[in-house]
């Protein structure tokens, strides 16, 4: 195997007959970097590894069909998974496409020949990704949602959440998109919460096709975690890289931490119907997994190597699910908009409630009163959708960098960038924008850095809209073209079901951006200082303070 490997290496060669065009190119520099593929997989042994793996899959989901699995498993999971395979086979290609992006600016044949498997890897994810959610497509009782969920990915109320994480992998630096934020940080860290614990919640719901998937995609991931780990250390023998390693640390970290953890965090707790005071609440999957796991064995030992880990991240990233709710938070926004997405969503039961309240204390008094408003309003009554009823909750403005909303009211900040004025989520968020994306890095050039530009915020794009008309451009609507994809219930009676003639009569969309951006200054200090004081759960700010 080793010989192999040494033989492959002598395939690679720079062509003397024309000057390179760095397409991607990266501020990074690997003038003294060791160069070593630490894991040294060959074709000969990986495509039959790949092969036995696909079997495996494609035998289960054979299996499945004929045990009847689609009439056990609970519709609460299913519908969540509407969603959750119409995101994740973007990453999944994005990676892909990410690797060609690293062959050029990293100076080593032999671990171009890791890149090369690893996007094989990327590919055969998607598509095995795109194969299970046909299978549940044909065989589950409402297709609906999962037939239609690609059409308008690009401007739909979660999917361009989903995007912008996918898309960060192709985009600006090459070795801070496709190293830094990819494998160091979103494969190395955020898969095991996305490929190993909620896996676990499918089973325990009846699907045991999601965790044949995707045990077979996180199997690969240990080649990809050590593509990342050699870059890492190439770049670390150059003392010039130090700066962007620590600023794309904080930038990978972050951004990963609020859409990784606001998507799956969502699956695991509120699309589950495994309620068991033994099992593991999201928060403590999420302190074994990334916290033990990743911070404490992986990334504080490159303090070794002078780095500077970003401690403060790590716990506030913590702070926010434990502390601040940021899951609870995300199901209530996600909940808020059903009208506007392309899967039903559940509400939460008297069951629900409880064990909520024993693994998050003080859940129920922040919001139960909320997902009971839910339930009231769930079948049409003569009542609008809950996104246009009082019931103490006030729309959030989306975060410019992350595009998740800024739910946690009280780290909500501002900043006007080239005449616009933007919301962030977080002071973190603020910072990958304003100052991290930039030409110019604390006084150094980084020409390469990505920008956060064009039409980011869902509700911008649809600002003055008619709600029935957004839904309808959307396309999610079922075959009759006027019952709703979406519903905020699970009863399939036509009877209980919404229609577009239901949302004509709501008040227009309106973006919070639009809306910002038309105050004056007087105006929007107010503004700012009222936001930062509502929630929990959205509520409005205190009158009394």
């Amino acid at each position: 195997m080793a010989k192999a490997h040494q033989k492959i290496q002598e395939l690679a060669w720079e062509p003397q007959y024309h000057e390179p065009y760095m397409k991607y190119g990266t501020d990074y520099t690997f003038r003294k970097a060791a160069k070593k593929d630490p894991l040294k997989q060959v074709l000969r042994s990986y495509f039959p590894m790949e092969e036995e793996k696909d079997n495996r899959v494609y035998g289960a989901q054979d299996g499945a069909i004929r045990g009847n699995m689609f009439r056990q498993v609970q519709e609460r999971w299913l519908e969540w998974q509407k969603l959750f395979l119409s995101i994740i086979p973007l990453p999944e290609i994005s990676a892909a496409r990410s690797m060609p992006m690293l062959f050029h600016v990293v100076p080593n044949p032999e671990l171009h020949n890791g890149q090369a498997i690893q996007m094989i890897d990327e590919v055969r994810h998607s598509t095995i990704q795109q194969n299970l959610k046909r299978l549940y497509m044909n065989n589950y009782i409402d297709p609906a949602g999962f037939n239609n969920s690609l059409r308008n990915f690009q401007s739909d109320y979660c999917g361009t959440i989903g995007r912008q994480f996918a898309e960060g992998f192709i985009t600006g630096d090459a070795i801070t998109a496709a190293s830094i934020y990819l494998t160091i940080v979103a494969e190395t860290a955020f898969t095991n919460t996305l490929f190993v614990a909620m896996p676990a919640e499918a089973a325990a719901n009846g699907d045991y096709l999601l965790p044949t998937v995707f045990h077979s995609v996180q199997s690969d991931e240990s080649r990809h975690i050590s593509n990342g780990y050699a870059t890492l250390l190439m770049a670390l023998s150059d003392e010039d890289n130090r700066q962007l390693l620590e600023r794309d640390l904080r930038y990978a970290w972050w951004n990963n931490h609020r859409v990784v953890d606001a998507a799956i965090g969502t699956f695991i707790e509120y699309g589950t119907k495994d309620r068991r005071k033994d099992r593991e609440s999201y928060a403590e999957m999420w302190r074994r997994w990334i916290y033990d796991d990743y911070y404490r064995s992986y990334l504080v030992p490159l303090e070794k190597y002078g780095l500077t880990i970003p401690h403060d991240l790590v716990e506030e990233a913590w702070k926010q699910i434990w502390d601040k709710g940021y899951v609870h938070e995300v199901a209530q926004f996600f909940a808020t908009g059903w009208l506007a997405n392309y899967w039903r969503i559940d509400a939460m039961t008297d069951e629900d409630f409880e064990w909520f309240e024993y693994k998050y204390p003080g859940w129920y008094n922040k919001y139960g009163k909320w997902w009971e408003n839910y339930s009231r309003l769930a079948t049409p009554n003569g009542h609008n959708a809950i996104v246009a009823e009082d019931v103490d909750y006030v729309y959030p403005h989306r975060c410019w960098t992350c595009m998740v909303p800024c739910l946690v009211r009280e780290d909500m900040v501002m900043a006007e960038v080239n005449g616009q004025w933007r919301t962030y989520c977080h002071e973190v968020c603020r910072w990958t924008d304003v100052e991290a994306f930039r030409p110019v890095y604390q006084g150094r050039e980084t020409p390469n850095m990505g920008r956060l530009v064009g039409h980011r915020e869902w509700e911008t794009l649809y600002h003055g809209w008619n709600w029935a008309d957004v839904v309808k451009d959307m396309g999610f609507v079922r075959d009759d073209g006027k019952t709703m994809t979406a519903q905020p219930h699970l009863d399939l009676d036509p009877k209980k079901m919404w229609t577009l003639d239901h949302m004509r009569r709501m008040p227009p969309l309106l973006s919070p951006n639009v809306v910002l951006n038309e105050m004056s200054d007087d105006e929007r200090q107010a503004f700012h200082a009222d936001y930062v004081r509502q929630g929990p759960a959205g509520r409005p700010a205190p009158t009394d303070a």
